[in-house]
């Protein structure tokens, strides 16, 4: 990607496609590799997920969210 990505570290953000047609976009943030969240919003692009999880992400770098 381009130098304006995020510092995400440690954690990772996967954008899950739908598994049917119609069905809606998902994502999963990862902490060294281990599953940490899942979204729980049904998202209508790749894009809205994107911005929905890095907006998670943001929250657990602030140090909200995270157990």
């Amino acid at each position: 990607m381009t130098d304006t990505m995020p510092n995400t570290h440690p954690y990772t953000l996967e954008i899950l496609p739908p598994k049917a047609e119609g069905a809606s976009y998902q994502w999963a943030i990862r902490k060294n590799d281990k599953l940490l969240q899942r979204s729980d919003r049904s998202l209508t692009s790749e894009v809205k997920a994107h911005e929905n999880g890095m907006a998670q992400i943001e929250k657990l770098l602030s140090g909200v969210g995270e157990r």
